[in-house]
């Protein structure tokens, strides 16, 4: 994503690796099939719509589907993907393959503060909290900035500006977290009066109850917004994830494994991020172990993990593959 940090996704891929470096290193035998996948556009940052390889995987997305994703300069995913070299009649569902797969485990580093507030390298998801992205279209009309009047404008910056606070007022209310992250403006001139406000609202929360408050407090406040500066709004649904709780018995087997030889508990926490892992969720058990963020920040540049949180990462993952494919 747009200067996304160096751990988000990447630990995951290099730790799979290092994680089978280090089992044939204890010369595991393996019982069970082992493989290694990385999904494509987890983030969903171009064109939209996040986890787009596990959804086309899983068959919650269709290949026409995929094939009418644009980006925010109107290149379709075929064009793009034939562009890098790909061809884009290969993707699709692959029930086949999924049917194969007996447990997934995605390790991934956290995005939040959790583990560093109660002192643990590693833990274990619990859910996925149900989240979604909203485009919110406020259509004014354009006009010059240095001559008309304040009373004579239909700026839908007005609105889009009172959108925003109303949804952290709205997550504050329901104890969820809401986001006006990105914005498109036309036509985008210094000294113009915008002919229409393009924002994403990315909201999540820990039940589908709370989420749908937010949703509707936001849409209703909007509306009350365009209406009074002669506005026109238009919401549109992107995406939705419903809530995941990762299967309860695989869940518990890391558990067991991680404390076989340590004795210790292995925190289990709820996260508001989504990941390939909840995706496949509905088709296949899944399970994921999340790696200590010293400042919780992510998708930012400054995100990190220290090198023995890494690790004890990979360490955890190698304890938990070997218990899964070697027994």
């Amino acid at each position: 994503m747009p200067d996304g940090g160096a751990f988000d996704g990447p630990l995951g891929v290099v730790s799979a690796f290092a994680a089978l470096d280090e089992l044939r290193g204890r010369d595991a035998r393996f019982t069970r099939p082992l493989g290694i996948v990385n999904f494509g556009d987890e983030e969903g940052a171009r064109f939209g719509l996040a986890c787009v390889g596990s959804r086309l995987t899983a068959g919650q997305l269709t290949r026409e589907q995929a094939h009418r994703l644009t980006d925010g300069e109107g290149v379709t995913m075929p064009r793009a993907m034939e562009t890098a070299g790909y061809d884009p009649d290969a993707i699709g569902p692959d029930p086949e393959r999924l049917a194969r797969i007996g447990a997934f485990v995605e390790l991934h580093v956290e995005q939040g503060r959790a583990l560093d507030l109660s002192g643990d390298r590693v833990g274990i998801a619990s859910a996925i909290w149900p989240h979604g992205r909203w485009r919110f279209d406020f259509r004014g009309e354009a006009n010059h900035a240095g001559t008309t009047r304040l009373a004579d404008r239909r700026d839908p910056m007005l609105s889009y500006a009172e959108t925003v606070l109303a949804a952290r007022r709205e997550a504050e209310l329901a104890g969820a977290v809401a986001t006006f992250g990105k914005i498109a403006v036309e036509p985008n001139g210094v000294n113009a009066i915008p002919s229409l406000v393009r924002g994403w609202l990315d909201s999540r929360a820990a039940d589908q109850d709370s989420l749908d408050a937010v949703v509707a407090g936001v849409e209703k406040a909007a509306g009350e917004y365009a209406a009074a500066h002669g506005v026109e709004l238009a919401v549109v649904r992107e995406s939705f994830t419903p809530v995941v709780e990762f299967d309860h018995a695989l869940r518990d087997e890391l558990a067991r494994i991680l404390g076989k030889d340590t004795g210790l508990t292995v925190p289990v926490l709820g996260t508001g991020a989504g990941h390939d892992a909840g995706i496949l969720s509905g088709s296949i058990p899944t399970a994921m172990l999340f790696v200590r963020n010293p400042t919780g920040v992510s998708h930012s540049p400054a995100e990190s993990a220290t090198e023995d949180d890494c690790v004890a990462g990979v360490l955890a993952l190698a304890d938990v593959l070997e218990g899964l494919a070697c027994t």
